[in-house]
């Protein structure tokens, strides 16, 4: 037995340090995309992140940004090797649940397994545990500073340990491995919630090994009583606990005038003496159930203590404080994410549905001296309901009746709501990502219903023709694509083997694996309750059930070795399966996956917060609106100070009272933003929503009285609601505000060349039928600045969101400065351009890192380089330049683009982005250079016609006609160019080109 439990830690141990080994090498250097850029800002100086907080996850994670010995360059990377350390030892708790599974299965409890035994049950350990390594989406997390890698870890660990309990059952300090599980429990509170999932399963496993007699109703109950403690701790111990603390403090605080504060110590005292007591009780009455429950009960609070970092980092407000959870309700609504939209679970509305009603709320917030009531979220009641809802999202209205098949008047029936959830959540949503992991993947494009971006394929020609069509003529940069990763079933048969073989030599645990895959698979898919078109792909909340598949994928090897011995000996038997799936699994995963995984070389998302930050003028405002547009800026100036005197303001976040109220706070080296009013008049629940209201005043209003009139408390400014109350409104869309010319001038808000162009007034029509604190925070912050510090806002701003200043915004690139200039020539809606800023950054100042050379480029970049980059700063400084006539400038900008070009094609927006690129390169003389875009391009767009064409044959619902005419403008504007040259024999074969398609699509 000590041998083999020798050999089981040193293989499992091997590989763990294999996966970690491949992570440190792919591992991104800086950060990167969506959360990773708040999250290392954050655990870098132990600041407050996004609701519902990772408190522990940011603890341990500025334990490693100390690992960069000082060097802030450094900090990002030593986080991102926290992840893929905290993926490696997930590994090596997979391989010890496989291994301690198969040997169940294999031995009895008191044999000593031979030889070839040990070597099959290593065999089923290394080749589940390395599969798992490498499926895309755990790999994805495992190189990123992300909350995922440590939840999954956290995950391993605990299915570990039921599997250590059960073993050890018998023994009389058993119950201390369920009490270390209930710890780590609460401790995973503050990584992620996707941990308590493994609940139903371990009320499972106990209830196996406690019961000699197992039926379907002992197993129900035992199921029962799992989901009862999980939501428990979901509900009851992380939300209901806050709220009795809450209440507890209002009574001590409004009713006995204590301080604040005193009423929580009294709840926390009363909870301890509470545990303490029954803990006592149970020992002293000897109820060994009562005495387990109470105690995991305790470690479960004592490990969620973690989110005490939470509160006390709150009251130091630091520049990251989001929510700011600084007293009892703002930390309860923090943890209970308030600020976001439910979805209904068991019962809601239809997305036609109408309201009809609405249950008002009441809540709490901290006054001066005691708590105040005000308005809480509200409940509203609709003309149409039905349970499970499914397709509820107004918002989505024509999305759900697209995918449905219904008409315009048409309500959707509880067929349709199912049918959705079938076929899109658990089909699209889940399936979809469960044989990305398995079987193969298309490409990383996100999907959105069509055939040729983002499926599960399988790589076997056939079955992807009937899946997705037009494999007869795949292009060579889809085939040729490093997210193209085909599989052939060959994971997924193994799997399946897998399963079969552990349903039939121990049901038992099967069921309780399927049951883990269950829970943090489907369970999750009905909780979340998805709405179509998410803003990116959501693979990663399903990590859990593709780590239960695993499991069944080293117990594939069992499968071939029992089919092998039928006609082969133990020792061909063994070696053969374990070769045969250490190749159709790990080795054929990570083959396939490595180059789209290998984040080593990328660095657009730290350049693209460079770039933006190095934009704008000193002491400057930045006014920011979605996460890959601030997080990434945050990062550069929590992590490595640079330009620190930049004030990012996001204006999504501006929508709230608290960070209206940080805007009077010093940010590292950026001045307070200066508002004139008191930020109390925007306080919680007050002035949340402002209708439009209109009074026929067709006259421009000035903004300062406007905004004297939203934030009077004079009942004459407000108007009377349905339910009573009065509210502020907007009584005027036409606003205007008086330009001081001499700070203009003085501050160099316009270039010198602009100067007789400033107007005396501003005046715009404001967009919208409501005002938020956003947007009127964003006048008042235009008001009061009075061109003292520049005002920019990024290319990723929509224009609806600036309040109708867009009239005024120049554009500098990836950001547009805010002045007050009308241009001549410029027409209504044309965005004026600062040519000479355009050009300084698009040649001097903007930092790319590897872009045009690196051999795979992530999605989310391509996006940002093709909807933003190109078109935003290359193109229009190529565009302003030739108008201007200064050609040679025009070059330089031209050239620099083509040096962004990726090694490989990959959108056709790309391709229409370039022709005014080639067309500077011709102009310019840069033949060539402009030769070698043009076949790229065109071929590009050619090899898509043709699959286009195969993809209708086999497909004929997918003939997108959108994209065959956005493909032939683009060759038309491409031979329209060559046209124009001396380049005869290209322009011929552009021509030609250009005829045969517009024929062959359009029939002219």
């Amino acid at each position: 037995m000590k041998s083999y439990n020798t050999t089981n830690n040193l293989i499992g141990w091997l590989c763990a340090l294999i996966a970690t080994i491949v992570y440190l090498l792919t591992a991104d250097r800086f950060n990167s995309w969506w959360d990773t850029g708040e999250f290392i800002a954050s655990a870098n100086k132990l600041q407050i992140v996004h609701q519902p907080g990772a408190p522990l996850f940011l603890m341990i994670q500025n334990v490693f940004s100390n690992l960069a010995m000082g060097d802030v360059s450094k900090i990002a990377f030593w986080m991102n090797v926290g992840s893929a350390l905290c993926s490696g030892l997930t590994i090596l708790f997979l391989f010890w649940t496989i291994t301690a599974l198969t040997r169940k299965v294999v031995l009895r409890k008191s044999e000593q397994p031979t030889t070839w035994e040990t070597v099959q049950i290593m065999l089923a350990g290394a080749v589940g545990a390395l599969a798992y390594s490498f499926t895309d989406t755990f790999w994805y997390s495992a190189v990123e500073s992300e909350v995922y890698a440590m939840s999954s870890l956290c995950t391993a660990v605990v299915f570990w340990l039921i599997l250590k309990w059960e073993r050890r059952a018998d023994e009389p300090d058993a119950n201390r491995w369920l009490i270390l599980i209930a710890y780590i429990m609460g401790l995973s509170i503050g990584v992620h919630l996707l941990n308590l999932l493994t609940i139903p399963a371990i009320a499972l496993v106990i209830y196996f090994r406690k019961n000699q007699l197992i039926t379907w109703k002992g197993g129900a109950k035992a199921l029962l009583i799992g989901i009862v403690i999980l939501a428990f701790i979901l509900w009851g111990a992380i939300q209901y606990s806050l709220r009795l603390a809450a209440s507890f403090d209002v009574f001590f605080v409004n009713q006995l005038g204590l301080g604040f504060g005193s009423g929580i110590v009294f709840f926390f005292l009363l909870l301890v003496g509470g545990l303490v007591w029954g803990i006592r009780y149970s020992v002293l009455r000897i109820k060994p159930i009562l005495n387990i429950s109470l105690l995991s009960l305790s470690f479960v609070c004592f490990g969620y203590l973690s989110f005490a970092m939470i509160a006390i980092r709150a009251h130091a407000d630091p520049p990251l404080n989001n929510n700011a959870p600084d007293n009892v309700y703002s930390f309860l609504g923090y943890v209970t994410r308030v600020q976001y939209a439910k979805e209904p679970l068991l019962k809601g509305q239809t997305f036609d549905a109408q309201v009809t009603g609405v249950k008002p709320s009441e809540t709490y917030k901290k006054g001066e001296h005691k708590y105040e009531k005000m308005s809480g979220v509200s409940e509203y009641t609709f003309d149409k309901e039905t349970l499970f809802p499914r397709v509820y999202s107004s918002k989505h209205a024509d999305y759900y009746r697209s995918y449905l098949g219904l008409s315009a008047n048409e309500s959707p029936t509880f067929a349709d709501n199912l049918q959705f959830f079938f076929k899109y959540q658990l089909g699209n949503m889940y399936g979809r990502y469960f044989f990305w992991n398995f079987a193969g993947r298309q490409n990383d494009e996100q999907n959105y219903g069509g055939y040729s971006d983002g499926n599960w394929i399988s790589g076997i020609k056939a079955v992807d023709n009937v899946l997705v069509g037009g494999q007869k003529d795949l292009p060579d940069a889809m085939r040729s694509n490093p997210s193209r990763n085909v599989y052939y079933f060959l994971p997924l048969f193994i799997g399946v083997m897998g399963l079969i073989w552990h349903f039939r030599r121990d049901k038992r645990f099967a069921s309780i694996v399927a049951l883990l895959f269950f829970f943090t698979g489907v369970a999750i898919v009905i909780y979340l309750n998805q709405t179509p078109i998410q803003p990116r792909e959501r693979d990663y909340a399903y990590a859990g059930s593709f780590y239960a598949f695993s499991i069944w994928i080293g117990l594939g090897v069992m499968a071939v070795v029992d089919f092998l011995r039928r006609k082969a000996s133990m020792r061909t038997s063994v070696i053969t399966s374990g070769l045969v799936c250490m190749f159709a699994a790990p080795i054929l995963l990570i083959s396939e996956n490595w180059d789209d995984h290998d984040r080593s070389d990328r660095s657009l998302a730290r350049d693209m917060g460079y770039n933006y930050l190095m934009s704008c003028e000193p002491n400057a405002i930045l006014f920011t609106y979605a996460d890959n547009d601030t997080f990434p800026l945050w990062y550069l100036q929590e992590v490595e100070g640079i330009r620190t005197d930049v004030r990012i303001v996001n204006l999504s976040y501006l929508t709230s009272h608290w960070y209206v109220r940080q805007l009077n706070n010093q940010v590292n080296e950026a001045a307070p933003v200066k508002l004139p009013f008191d930020t109390s008049k925007l306080d919680e629940g007050i002035r949340d929503y402002l209708p439009f209201v209109d009074r026929g005043i067709n006259d421009y209003v000035n903004v300062d009285t406007l905004l004297e009139f939203l934030l009077s408390g004079n009942r004459v400014n407000q108007v009377e609601m349905q339910s009573g109350e009065w509210f502020n409104y907007l009584p005027a869309k036409k606003i205007q505000m008086s330009v001081d010319k001499e700070a203009v001038i003085a501050n160099n808000v316009v270039p010198s060349a602009w100067k007789d162009y400033v107007v005396d007034k501003m005046q715009w029509e404001y967009p919208q039928n409501h005002v938020s604190r956003a947007e009127l925070s964003l006048m008042a912050i235009i008001l009061e600045n009075n061109w003292q510090r520049p005002i920019y806002f990024t290319n990723y701003t929509p224009a609806e969101n600036m309040a109708g200043l867009d009239k005024y915004i120049v554009d500098e690139g990836i950001v547009r400065r805010l002045m007050p200039v009308s241009l001549p020539g410029q027409e209504d809606g044309q965005l004026a351009g600062n040519v000479e800023k355009l050009y300084q950054n698009a040649v001097h100042t903007f930092q790319w890192g590897k872009y045009g050379s690196m051999n795979f480029v992530d999605v989310d970049s391509r996006r940002l380089m093709e909807n933003f980059i190109y078109p935003d700063v290359y193109v229009q400084a190529s565009q302003l330049l030739k108008q201007q006539g200064d050609l040679a400038k025009a070059k330089e900008v031209a050239i620099k683009a083509v040096e962004l070009l990726p090694k490989r094609s990959y959108s056709l927006n790309e391709a229409l982005s370039y022709t005014d690129i080639v067309d500077t390169l011709y102009k310019t003389e840069e033949i060539e250079l402009a030769n070698n875009v043009v076949k790229r391009n065109i071929s590009f767009v050619k090899d898509y016609l043709d699959y286009a064409e195969s993809l209708a044959n086999d497909k004929p619902e997918a003939l997108d006609t959108r994209k065959i005419r956005y493909s032939l403008a683009v060759l038309e504007m491409y031979d329209r160019i060559l046209e124009g040259t001396g380049e005869k024999e290209l322009y011929a074969q552009v021509n030609k080109t250009f005829t045969h398609y517009r024929d062959k699509y359009l029939g002219e």
